[in-house]
């Protein structure tokens, strides 16, 4: 799996953190390095690029969405349902 810096240091952090819920702004603390000033969006774009590389080619969700809350690394990843035909 190919990852840019940034998506490499989000997953990292993630995975020092499994099972935790990590609110955006914690996440643009300590991924961004700095009190990001823009808009907390950049954090869902990039959470999106991981799921798309890291998840969704082995049929996995393993970064779940807390709503109103942030994002969470799931301890087991949920399994895709099979696609019956």
């Amino acid at each position: 799996v190919e990852l840019t810096a940034k998506e490499f240091a989000l997953l990292e952090y993630f995975m020092r953190h499994p099972g935790e819920v990590l609110s955006r702004t914690r996440l643009i603390e300590h991924v961004w390095d700095f009190a990001y000033e823009g808009d907390s969006n950049v954090v869902d774009v990039y959470v999106r690029y991981l799921r798309e590389k890291v998840d969704r080619p082995f049929g996995s969700s393993s970064i779940e969405t807390v709503r109103g809350a942030g994002y969470r690394l799931r301890e087991e990843p949920a399994s895709a349902p099979a696609d019956q035909g």
